[in-house]
């Protein structure tokens, strides 16, 4: 197991390697020039030349590439916009997205999967029905608009919930009230694709024999579906929250721009919307990481789950 960790670490190598080149070579199809750009129209040549000749703009491309990637990983990547370096800059707005992407995964948890094998438990029934018919439209629906929908809703109509804007970390009662809106936003899709997952794959398990077999020696219903049922169905179910968890990081590029959250995502958008270039491959590159290692993480979790299951 620990052999195998190592091998997926490693793999981070060519996948920050790839992503950093795909996301460079996408910055430079770009139209202008971003020192240009960045200083504004009262500006003279000298002063666009010498912003070009610190960031290595007047470089080759594979030079720009290198320089950027090895700045990045030695800490030295300096932002255009902020002037300060982007590992600094980013450290301080991650905290905040992982606060929300840690309480939306809660709620998605906590909601989705009694949802989903009470459903299945309940095959066909009103709660079945209603359940799966909302949770298909979870899935359709965008999360920043059913973030705007909250807005109006909790904000707007029923004014009993801040709209925007950080509060402070989320143990304080001024956090926590700024988080809830955006981390149910965020963690609605969550929800939807979590719950049908949950009772699809309960509904498989529940045809089993064993479970017949437990059922016809006198095992309590609710012993069959918490200890039996239910354990053999969390492979798909983890790793769906593992999939929609790692998409999240992406999802919370547009929530937090919805909802003025101080994150990693608001702040990958500020840097396009400034041609920030440093600053968008740091920001970008970051959230690639977490993906991978949150990918990892759910590979672990599956031998907790299964000891049957192994890594050579």
């Amino acid at each position: 197991m620990f052999a195998y960790i190592i091998k997926r670490l490693l793999w981070l190598i060519p996948v920050v390697i790839g992503v950093s080149l795909i996301l460079f070579g996408i910055m430079q199809l770009v139209p202008g020039n971003p020192a240009a750009i960045m200083l504004g129209t009262n500006v003279t040549p000298e002063a666009i030349a010498a912003l070009n000749e610190k960031f290595g703009f007047n470089e080759p491309f594979h030079i720009r590439y290198f320089l950027m990637l090895k700045n990045f990983l030695t800490g030295e990547l300096d932002s255009i916009y902020y002037g300060d370096q982007v590992i600094n800059i980013i450290g301080r707005r991650l905290t905040a997205t992982i606060e929300l992407g840690l309480l939306s995964l809660i709620i998605a948890v906590l909601v989705a999967i009694p949802t989903g094998v009470i459903a299945a438990v309940k095959k066909n029934s009103l709660f079945d029905l209603m359940s799966m018919f909302i949770a298909t439209i979870g899935i359709s629906v965008p999360a920043f608009f059913t973030g705007i929908i909250f807005i109006y809703i909790f904000s707007v109509y029923f004014p009993i919930l801040p709209s925007s804007g950080y509060g402070g970390r989320i143990w304080t009662l001024s956090g926590l009230r700024h988080l809830i809106l955006p981390a149910f936003a965020l963690s609605t899709v969550m929800i939807a694709s979590t719950s049908r997952i949950t009772r699809s794959s309960m509904l498989d398990t529940m045809k089993e024999d064993y479970l017949v077999t437990a059922r016809s020696k006198g095992v309590a219903e609710k012993i069959i579906i918490l200890k039996h049922a239910f354990r053999n169905a969390l492979i798909p179910i983890i790793t769906n929250i593992g999939n929609q968890l790692a998409m999240m990081f992406g999802g919370a590029i547009l929530i937090e721009s919805v909802f003025a959250w101080p994150g990693v995502g608001r702040l990958a958008v500020k840097a396009v919307e400034s041609r920030d270039q440093p600053l968008v491959f740091g920001s970008i590159l970051i959230l690639s990481i977490l993906f991978v290692l949150v990918n990892l993480l759910v590979d672990v979790i599956y031998v907790f789950i299964n000891p049957r299951i192994s890594y050579k």
